[in-house]
């Protein structure tokens, strides 16, 4: 550990003291073996002690597995399942734990439940909330999870959270994002609910910059990141200054090293609106979501 360290908060109902920065190995997905293990020594350094990844991020649960064979008990380990029928989403979580090489993870995920028919099958008798409750109970997972993007995903954790206990909670959240009333209320909503359940939160797209300009061209995220240093350290402190929140790892590798320094060396005190948007200006900040398009990324 170096004096690079990032602070913890208890993660919600789970009780664990998780790093503010979650590590998000969608970053993992296309890496070589050596490349990966490169990467996890360096979120290491900063004293992220929490993983997030998914079945669909590609090799990632498999580059994990080889930290994972050593250090498990020095990591709060979360995936994500896609599937919505319940023998779907059980069968994937039992290959998640063998791609991975562990007999537990402490969550798992519904991934990106934000289609309304998605949603109703996953919550249906025999659906994916039933199974992986089940497997709660067995002790192949400890804590379940929803996550989602788009501009209308707020308003469906809102109804998620309705219909089934969750531990935790995630979703996009930045000043841009933000600036959308309609948004900003469901979020608001959101957060409060999951302050009064003791839910977890977790962000995502906090160092968005806006959609590439060529989306043909191969990026190891599908928007853009800031590269700013500034900025980004705005856009992490103006993230982290809500106690209640968890910053997870933008999949961009190239900035992965500035946004662990922004957040090691954090007031964790929010810049002013004016600072936030002078930021806008001069990196051409737009919102990655529309509510027309982009909501099943």
């Amino acid at each position: 550990m170096t004096d690079k360290t990032i602070p913890q908060a208890r993660f919600g109902r789970t009780g664990h003291q998780s790093s503010r920065v979650l590590f998000g190995a969608a970053a993992l997905s296309s890496m070589s073996q050596e490349d990966s293990d490169r990467v996890l020594e360096l979120i290491q350094q900063y004293g992220i002690n929490h993983l997030d990844t998914a079945a669909s991020y590609g090799d990632a649960e498999l580059r994990l597995a080889p930290l994972l064979s050593t250090s498990r008990d020095k990591f709060f380990l979360a995936t994500k399942t896609g599937e919505r029928s319940g023998d779907a989403a059980r069968a994937q979580l039992e290959k998640s734990l063998e791609r991975m090489g562990v007999s537990q993870v402490d969550l798992i995920q519904l991934h990106n439940l934000v289609e309304p028919d998605e949603w109703e099958v996953a919550h249906a008798p025999g659906g994916a909330v039933e199974a992986l409750a089940k497997a709660r109970d067995e002790g192949l997972v400890r804590f379940i999870g929803v996550t989602g993007h788009g501009m209308t995903i707020a308003k469906m954790h809102l109804r998620s959270l309705e219909r089934f206990d969750f531990d935790t909670i995630l979703f996009p959240y930045n000043f841009s994002l933000l600036a959308d009333p309609d948004y900003r209320r469901d979020a608001e909503a959101l957060l409060a609910l999951a302050a009064e359940r003791d839910v977890a939160v977790q962000t995502i797209k906090s160092v968005a910059r806006r959609r590439w300009a060529d989306p043909t061209q191969e990026h190891q995220s599908w928007y853009e990141p800031l590269q700013d240093p500034a900025a980004i350290d705005h856009a992490v402190n103006w993230v982290l200054s809500r106690d209640q929140l968890f910053l997870n790892s933008t999949s961009d590798t190239t900035v992965l090293p500035t946004v662990l320094e922004a957040a090691a060396r954090a007031s964790y005190s929010a810049p002013s609106d004016e600072v936030m948007l002078a930021d806008e200006r001069a990196q051409d900040i737009s919102p990655i979501f529309d509510r027309e398009e982009l909501a099943g990324i």
